[in-house]
């Protein structure tokens, strides 16, 4: 490992305490590494301007932090064990290759500081692709609730069939909730869109850095005012970024849930194409929904790296190195977040419905709602319609279809008006 920065004269480093302060980073640094170097980047831009680096200086130093950039990506160039972390390795090649302008690229700030800024940039590229897949989850649903609207299907509270529902009401309550966790993400970005650097340990420095430069030069929406705040708000954002997620793959979790129910022998509602099932190892005769198993867990990660960063918040004001500590939280969370969310879109284009099956599980019972608000409707009283389509429930269905019950289903959102044109309003602003 190259020398430390704060390593003392006539201090050994004791090997296995230096691990032990290390943990991960240098693994889960790789995740951050090019947002640090562009952070860097930005801030030797800002030294520059109020003189700390000369022209020449800033040359030198913005094309060694491209070229390393580009060996990071082609593998020339792996951040492993010989550094502390990803800012380390990189002052450390800076002054390999350019001697006291590679030195002076700390100046102003904080390993914290370095680290605040790489980790807030990376959640808004990953808030964004909630946002983005989100939005794409949406609009398959919203247009196949469009396509199959009059397509009767079971509805089932408590997992016991009740009333005739239908495709089309599916379909819209995920693209209401798609948009719905495409407005958070989106909301949450706003919230985290805010720029950092130049806090160091959060009290900033004794130099007049050009904080509007790198907050305009990383294209972040506002300047991040307080230093104070700066590590106030290291966990929460990271907290509240893991809680708009979150809102997706509940939503997924629970669809998941109606897919794996779905697919079962007992139910048969629908097909999922080839590739989303696996084959048994041991019983030949069934293939098994390992896709949708596996998206069902997803949020479990998610919870957990929530669950994580809230420990870790019971802290004083300023700067505490357990917050280290969040940088797991959030590369697990969103790792197995966003890689179950990937793959929904095609999954629900795709799946298919088994009519006969959804046709076959409509039984007379499911009409005996209809009947009491027809009586209800002709004036008799609500909880006296009710006891009595209870007592006829077995012959409720006489002479009744399913799409009958859907054309009567007026209701605002059911299935006689969706309301689709409104949700695709909602969609189309987003």
């Amino acid at each position: 490992m190259a020398e430390l920065l704060w390593q003392k004269p006539g201090v050994a480093v004791d090997a296995q305490i230096q691990r032990f302060l290390a943990g991960d980073d240098v693994i889960l640094d790789r995740e951050f590494f090019l947002h640090d170097i562009a952070a860097s980047t930005a801030h030797a831009e800002g030294l520059q301007r109020i003189g700390i680096l000369s022209g020449d200086e800033l040359e030198g130093l913005k094309r060694e932090l491209s070229r390393l950039a580009d060996d990071f990506r082609s593998g020339a160039f792996v951040l492993d064990e010989r550094y502390e972390d990803c800012h380390s390795a990189i002052e450390a090649r800076l002054t390999e290759r350019l001697g006291d302008a590679g030195r002076k690229i700390h100046t102003g700030r904080s390993r914290n500081d370095q680290i605040l800024v790489a980790t807030r940039l990376w959640l808004k590229e990953k808030l964004a692709r909630v946002a983005q897949l989100s939005r794409e989850t949406a609009k398959i649903a919203l247009d196949r609730a469009a396509a199959e609207r009059d397509l009767p299907i079971p509805g089932y509270t408590h997992i016991q069939r009740a009333v005739v529902s239908s495709a089309g009401m599916w379909w819209a309550g995920w693209a209401e909730a798609f948009i719905d966790d495409a407005i958070r993400a989106a909301d949450t970005l706003a919230l985290v869109d805010c720029n950092p650097l130049g806090t160091a340990a959060g009290y900033g420095v004794n130099l007049t850095l050009d904080r509007e430069h790198t907050t305009a030069a990383l294209g972040f929406g506002r300047m991040q005012v307080s230093p104070v705040y700066a590590q106030l708000s290291r966990g929460k954002f990271e907290l509240a970024a893991l809680e708009a997620l979150g809102s997706a793959t509940l939503d997924l979790r629970r669809l998941a849930w109606d897919l794996s129910l779905y697919t079962t022998a007992e139910f048969g509602f629908v097909s999922l194409p080839a590739q989303y099932t696996t084959g048994s190892s041991i019983m030949p005769n069934k293939r098994n929904p390992d896709v949708i198993e596996l998206m069902r867990a997803t949020h479990a990660s998610v919870a957990a790296a929530r669950t994580e960063i809230e420990q870790l918040l019971s802290l004083p004001s300023g700067y505490q190195r357990d917050l280290q500590s969040s940088k797991g939280a959030i590369f697990h969370g969103f790792g197995r977040g966003l890689a179950a969310l990937e793959l929904l879109p095609a999954l629900l284009a795709n799946l298919e419905w088994r009519e006969d099956r959804l046709r076959a599980a409509i039984d007379s019972g499911m009409y005996a709602t209809d009947v009491a608000v027809e009586a209800a409707i002709a004036g008799v009283p609500f909880r006296d319609a009710y006891r009595a389509a209870a007592a006829g429930a077995d012959s409720a269905g006489q002479g009744r279809t399913p799409e009958g019950s859907l054309v009567a289903r007026t209701s605002p959102g059911a299935a006689a008006d969706l309301r689709l044109d409104a949700l695709q309003r909602r969609w189309e602003a987003l």
